[in-house]
């Protein structure tokens, strides 16, 4: 990834809807949710949400499909492994022993 987009994503990111939105997104994984649920489940007006999840979708942090009436939009999870990939990267030092509590937190999640 590449410093540009890895700033793209986290000023996305930067703002409480989106945050909260990718978050929610990401405990909806694999199905993912309606933008209209979306905007309910947040108390958030939809045209408000969909200018939000535009800005998580060019961030390349969320992706979105038709599904009938709807769009439903997921989580990019390969998106996000890329931007923790890059924050982490060089962690460290090389020193994996520093690391290791970094590790050890986001094991059992995934």
């Amino acid at each position: 990834m590449e410093s540009e987009t890895a700033i793209t994503a986290l000023g996305a990111l930067a703002q409480t809807t989106r945050l909260d939105s990718f978050r929610l997104l990401v405990r909806h994984e694999p199905a993912g949710l309606a933008a209209g649920e979306v905007a309910r489940l947040l108390e958030v007006p939809q045209n408000t949400m969909s200018a939000h999840l535009a800005v998580l979708s060019r961030a390349g942090l969320v992706r979105s499909e038709r599904r009938s009436r709807s769009i439903v939009y997921r989580a990019d999870l390969d998106g996000l492994r890329a931007l923790t990939l890059f924050l982490v990267k060089d962690c460290c030092a090389g020193k994996p022993e520093l690391c290791a509590p970094l590790i050890a937190e986001l094991t059992p999640c995934c």
